[in-house]
């Protein structure tokens, strides 16, 4: 398998324009890409899904082990020609210490050759001792390239081409100027979803040929297909179960191709997907599925009432950017105040649990949410909480097996103010912030609802859970209906 990582020296280089641009470039040059991104991240791999025509797959060496991560990988090849991985910060950057969690391990464990994406603002000779200690610091990573970042023009780049050829053996694979074609549009959390952008597929390409432009695509090209045969305990994984990350178009066609029994079984399990919600990761659909559960897409924005589903999953997004219509869609929140309130089971995740408050507030305004979690949203400049969580599950917890050591991660702006004291929570936070610095989780009806955004990997399995306690919460429902038609 083709493939190579895209890394830089620290974040905020270009490495996410530069791996867009190469991923939508090579497509158009006829090749089946296969694109992930290291570590928790929703938006990238939109981005990065969109340009290459395939879900991004996220390898997290902190919430997944050795074994789950080479699987994730193995796993999502199937049908693809290259692997091309965005890693997130700089090349040895990780929480421990060892690097044991960095992209560079990641390269290591994956086998893959890496592309350095080097921001050149402001240097010139400087650049040669930088490729260099790169280079050393972990021998054993392969820097195959380096592409220069916002140049300053032909003289820079001349400049810098002949400082790293003679004071390196990297060669340069491309050179990118200052260019608006590049910039990707931001706002007050980092980059925007590309299905908050209207020309998203225009943008994507128009970077991939101003990428292609500037970029020895072949040279790239053929850095991945040196890469060799995967690593012997990583090629030794099954790929079959690829068929679980691949597009929603293949999962639909294999599910009605699924036995009578397992129809039967199936629990429908509403999700929110719009402008406001979006933050999903794929193979954590899949898992659902996989689990016995028809997803059914809901839009907060537009729907006036739920489809017929046994459950509901809200995860995280943007709300704030549409509260007013939010607000304005006062049929579905009404809808959903009521089907929680009766014992509908509902997993919501940050946003999704912003929503379900009582209100929410950001920039000097407010508007009237869900109402079933009694306490309020207020968005603040700073982050609250972010980084990786490690929760302890309380009785609290509705799904079964409770009582397990869970870890995810968390990024949220806002706070959850004026909560009923009385509210119980799943979670005691022994790392992160969660609700209030110690718990999180909120627990009201058969509703589950936290800050943490979690992993079906490495234990945790909440995709499994989660369909188990609404087809148990189904049953009893039907069991309790013919108790009362019997009376």
């Amino acid at each position: 398998m083709d493939r190579l990582l895209v890394s830089a020296a620290h974040k905020s280089s270009g490495k996410t324009t530069v791996t867009l641009g190469l991923a939508a470039a090579l497509v158009a040059r006829g090749q089946s890409v296969q694109p992930f991104k290291k570590g928790p991240d929703y938006i990238d791999p939109m981005w990065l899904a969109r340009a290459a025509g395939r879900p991004c797959i996220n390898l997290d060496p902190y919430l997944m082990d050795a074994a789950a991560l080479a699987s994730a990988f193995v796993q999502a090849l199937r049908g693809a020609q290259l692997a091309l991985v965005e890693g997130n910060k700089g090349l040895y950057d990780g929480l421990a210490l060892d690097g044991s969690n960095s992209n560079a391990a990641l390269a290591r464990r994956l086998g893959l050759p890496v592309v350095l994406v080097l921001d050149a603002r402001g240097m010139t000779r400087g650049i040669a001792p930088l490729i260099l200690g790169y280079q050393a610091f972990e021998r054993d990573i392969r820097i195959g390239g380096v592409i220069l970042n916002r140049l300053g023009g032909s003289r820079h780049e001349a400049k810098l081409r002949a400082v790293i050829e003679h004071y390196t053996d990297v060669p340069v694979l491309g050179a990118l100027g200052e260019d608006e074609r590049l910039a990707m549009i931001e706002r007050h959390l980092g980059l925007m979803p590309c299905a908050e952008v209207a020309d998203a597929d225009a943008r994507v390409r128009e970077i991939g040929r101003a990428v292609a432009a500037q970029v020895d695509l072949d040279r790239v090209a053929a850095l991945a297909a040196s890469a060799g045969a995967l690593p012997p305990d990583v090629a030794a994984l099954p790929c079959d179960a690829a068929a679980a990350v691949r597009a929603p178009v293949a999962r639909d066609t294999e599910r009605q191709g699924a036995s009578a029994a397992s129809a039967r079984h199936a629990v429908r399990i509403g999700i929110a997907r719009d402008r406001a919600f979006g933050f999903y990761y794929p193979d954590d659909l899949a898992a659902l599925e996989a689990a016995g559960a028809e997803l059914v897409p809901i839009d907060t924005l537009r729907d006036a009432r739920l489809p017929a589903i046994d459950g509901l999953f809200i995860g995280g997004g943007f709300p704030e950017t549409c509260m007013a219509e939010l607000e304005a869609n006062a049929a579905l929140r009404g809808a959903v105040h009521a089907a929680v309130s009766a014992g509908l089971p509902t997993y919501a995740e940050c946003g999704g649990l912003m929503y379900l408050a009582r209100s929410l507030h950001w920039r000097g305004r407010s508007a009237r949410m869900v109402g079933v979690i009694p306490g309020d949203a207020v968005m603040h400049e700073r982050p609250v909480g972010r980084g990786y969580v490690h929760l302890q599950e309380t009785g609290a917890m509705p799904w079964a097996g409770g009582g397990a050591l869970v870890r995810g991660h968390e990024f949220h702006h806002s706070s959850l103010e004026n909560l009923d004291p009385g509210v119980a929570f799943a979670y005691r936070v022994e790392r992160g912030h969660g609700i209030d610095g110690a718990h999180d989780g909120v627990v009201i009806h058969n509703l589950l609802a936290s800050y943490a955004h979690l992993r079906g990997v490495t234990g945790t399995d909440w995709p499994a859970r989660f369909v188990e306690f609404v087809r148990r919460e189904r049953e009893r429902a039907a069991a309790r209906a013919t108790l009362a038609r019997a009376a």
